[in-house]
């Protein structure tokens, strides 16, 4: 037998030799019939063949520099192995081969079936036993398996949608979003003006029908981006768990792609529905999955990207979860690019090279057209795992892309991690909100708007402004504070006879993620007393609009304290965060017992103490408190730490402000699944109440 192994091996190399020098020839010819000005004409076949592949947009010519299967180049001398189809079209061996194996006898180029497929020769006596029928590396007649099938370069060859989604019906669930709009106080003297005068403008997403079908929701095209470098080994395994519970999740209608990267990327597996075959071949993919190389951020991002770039249709939501725990070893020192970072939330137009690998669908400067990056933004939602991933870049991705970074200190947490991304991403209910404010007294302009990371603008001297929220999950709140100035009251103006005046019109625009209908809320109004005297009634303080100015205070001490910390000036950043808590205390929402306030001091706390020393910053510091700021820009939630909940509290179940009843109960169900805890975290209430104002 082992005769027979060493005369297959022999026939093997002879085969590859033959074709590489096969190659050699041609590329001999070819060269000496351009150096003497000589262009042949393809051959009637040829040009055939090259006429059935323009539907796939992939040439003869480029097939040949590169693998269909891994992307990787296929020059001589590197160390692998050739295989050349009946078809002419190249590939690695090992690819090929791998691709047969898992049922596909179709070339992935130009999708012509193969009479001779390859195969990789069996590694024992036994094997080869099983394998008789095969000669010189090629087997005839065989029948493939039924296995998950490996994707060609042709990334935009996905499972088309369902004619059920195609073409929707208008949802008869769904409901309008809720505008509120309050004033910080109900009245303001009639002979006063005001430069700063706060309005709350917020937004409440419907709730999600738990009992609603898969198809009554927006269905997603999700790619999962995975670090399958050497450092992952030993967290491999919990990594597949939590993938596989994404993949079990999810609906009939939702598609799911799996690209992996270490030294390169590779896409595993294609866009698919998640129904019956699809969810058991998805499976076993991520099954499959092994270990070892580098770590390419940036080219795994960029497959992800292109998986949903290219695609034919589109399901209504798209994202990309980015899941790694080291730093990309492959583009420069990304370490000494982070020295001068500041974060986003005080600076956004910060420089990062890094970022500059990045395609434009994520990072939209990396392109000249900036209404062409707001077609093609992926929000890309980031996962780091213990404390040598880099939280720096992490964070700038997700935050730069519309996603949110979550830092999972244990990897225990990372199912828990995923099934809260996961939970709001399956509640969808409308996407494209857009607020417009309007002024509508004279001399009321709006001069300011606290918006964190989402964009607005002001316009025709402050009297209009819109700000873009996106999508909203159910039940999801976002509450940002506009500015205005009012002017002292005139006996001219018909409202100052009623002793009112008339600030601020708000109305919300959004497209329903069901029915693709264009949606337009009631308009709410902002009116306030102007009398002459103030009542104890008008001195009242809107908690609301308190507690979101202490949240917007909070979150600018922690990115003040982590710039510092980033200094290593750390007495520094303790002094900022001891001073904001203090103040934060001290407040009339506090006062009352809000719920967010105590929040808002456990978060404070956790800072401090991660800011300890300059190695505890480091280690869990810096991700954690990015994280928290990722979380405060978008007003979404984020994993932190090692808590499934955000921050616990003492003998009680955590706080978590942004969670929504999607995302707790989809972490419910993964605590059950692991055999955890299945407590809730408990909810922040809000509610409008007035206090009285201190002088």
């Amino acid at each position: 037998m082992a005769s027979a192994w060493r005369k297959l091996k022999k026939s093997l190399i002879m085969k590859i030799s033959t074709h590489r020098d096969d190659d050699r020839r041609r590329s001999s010819s070819s060269s000496s019939s351009s150096a003497n000005g000589i262009v042949s004409s393809p051959s009637p076949s040829s040009v055939s063949r090259s006429s059935s592949r323009l539907s796939y947009s992939f040439s003869f010519q480029s097939s040949k520099k590169t693998c269909a299967i891994c992307l990787g180049s296929l020059k001589k001398g590197e160390g692998q192995a050739i295989f050349t189809a009946e078809c002419s079209h190249h590939f690695h061996f090992n690819c090929i081969a791998t691709n047969v194996q898992h049922g596909n006898r179709i070339c992935p180029i130009c999708r012509s079936e193969w009479k001779d497929i390859p195969f990789q020769a069996p590694g024992s006596a036994n094997d080869f036993r099983n394998n008789n029928s095969t000669i010189l590396g090629f087997r005839h007649n065989w029948h493939p398996p039924s296995l998950p099938v490996l994707e060609t370069d042709q990334f935009s060859l996905e499972e088309p949608l369902s004619a059920t989604h195609v073409a929707p019906a208008p949802s008869t669930c769904s409901q309008p979003i809720t505008i509120k709009a309050l004033p910080e106080f109900p009245a303001v003297l009639a002979s006063d003006a005001v430069s700063k005068f706060p309005v709350l403008v917020g937004v409440s997403a419907p709730p999600f029908h738990v009992d609603v079908r898969h198809f009554n929701r927006a269905p997603i095209d999700l790619v999962a981006v995975l670090d399958v470098s050497g450092s992952m080994s030993g967290k491999l395994s919990l990594l597949k768990r939590a993938v596989c519970f994404i993949i079990q999740n999810l609906g009939p209608l939702d598609r799911v792609s799996i690209v992996t990267f270490s030294s390169s990327a590779r896409r595993i597996f294609p866009l698919r529905r998640m129904r019956g075959s699809g969810q058991d071949d998805a499976i076993s993919a991520v099954n499959a999955l092994s270990s070892g190389g580098g770590t390419n951020i940036a080219e795994g991002l960029k497959k992800g990207v292109r998986v949903l770039e290219e695609r034919h249709e589109q399901n209504p939501i798209a994202s990309i979860m980015l899941l790694s725990d080291g730093h990309d070893t492959l583009n420069d020192d990304t370490r000494s690019l982070y020295r001068n970072v500041q974060n986003l939330t005080s600076n956004p137009n910060y420089s990062l090279q890094y970022l500059y690998l990045l395609p434009a669908s994520i990072c939209s400067r990396n392109t000249a057209s900036g209404n062409e990056a707001r077609r093609l933004s992926i929000p890309v939602h980031t996962f780091g795992f213990g404390s040598e991933h880099d939280s720096n870049a992490m964070h700038a991705i997700s935050d730069l892309s519309g996603g949110t970074y979550s830092f999972i200190e244990t990897v225990d947490n990372l199912q828990d991690a995923f099934a809260r991304c996961i939970g709001g991403l399956l509640s969808v209910v409308a996407q494209d909100v857009r607020l417009t404010i309007q002024s509508l007294s004279r001399g009321v302009q709006i001069g300011s708007i606290h918006s964190g990371r989402y964009k607005n603008e002001i316009f025709n001297l402050g009297q209009k402004a819109t700000i873009d929220v996106g999508s909203l999950y159910a039940d999801e709140e976002k509450e940002f504070l506009v500015y205005v100035s009012i002017p002292a009251s005139s006996r001219g103006e018909g409202e100052a006879k009623l002793d009112h005046m008339s600030l601020l019109e708000v109305l919300c625009s959004n497209k329903d993620s069901t029915s693709s209908e264009i949606v337009e809320s009631r308009r709410e109004r902002v009116v306030i007393r102007r009398p002459k005297v103030l009542s104890p009634t008008d001195k009242m303080v809107c908690l609301e609009v308190d507690r979101q100015k202490n949240r917007l205070a909070v979150a600018d001490a922690i990115a003040t304290a982590q710039r510092m910390a980033e200094l290593g000036i750390l007495d520094h950043a303790q002094a900022v965060l001891s001073e904001q808590k203090t103040t934060l205390l001290s407040s009339v929402s506090a006062q009352a017992g809000d719920d967010l306030c105590k929040w808002l001091e456990k978060e404070l706390t956790e800072t401090a103490q991660r800011m300890a020393t300059l190695q505890l910053y480091e280690q869990s510091g810096r991700a954690y408190v990015l994280s928290g700021l990722s979380s405060h820009s978008w007003q979404r939630a984020t994993t932190r730490g090692h808590s499934t909940t955000i921050l616990p509290g003492e003998g009680a179940n955590g706080i978590n402000s942004y969670e929504t009843p999607s995302m707790i109960s989809m972490v419910s169900k993964s605590q059950c699944l692991n055999g955890g805890p299945s407590q809730q975290p408990q909810m922040v209430t809000k509610s409008c109440s007035l206090t009285p104002r201190h002088k």
